[in-house]
């Protein structure tokens, strides 16, 4: 038995993404206690386990990263979309604040 592919995980969809996950760790679970009561007979598939628990962990926070920073860009436009644009100029912001100085220097 060859070790599970990444991009059959990514395949998945989320609710079978999180099915896939929760029977992989109790599959290792399974597997513990075969070998704690010395019934264990492939040892091997420990190894094709957890590798597989990794690879949909994996992808499932790869997911959840995705969504985050598509929130955060969709925030993002809206709060831009939300300011109101500036009236006034910068030329004419240091024009309207030399004066001032001025009185105050002579």
């Amino acid at each position: 038995m060859s070790l599970p592919k990444i991009k059959e995980a990514r395949e998945l969809s989320d609710a079978a993404l999180a099915e896939q996950i929760l029977a992989a760790k109790r599959q290792l679970m399974e597997l513990r206690l075969q070998q704690a009561t010395g019934r264990m007979e492939k040892p091997h598939l420990f190894k094709h386990v957890k590798h597989r628990v990794a690879q949909l962990m994996t992808v499932e926070r790869e997911r959840q990263i995705a969504a985050s920073l598509e929130a955060a860009e969709k925030l993002a436009a809206s709060k831009e979309a939300a300011q109101p644009a500036p009236t006034a100029t910068l030329s004419q912001e240091s024009e309207a604040a030399e004066p001032t100085i001025a009185k105050f220097a002579g």
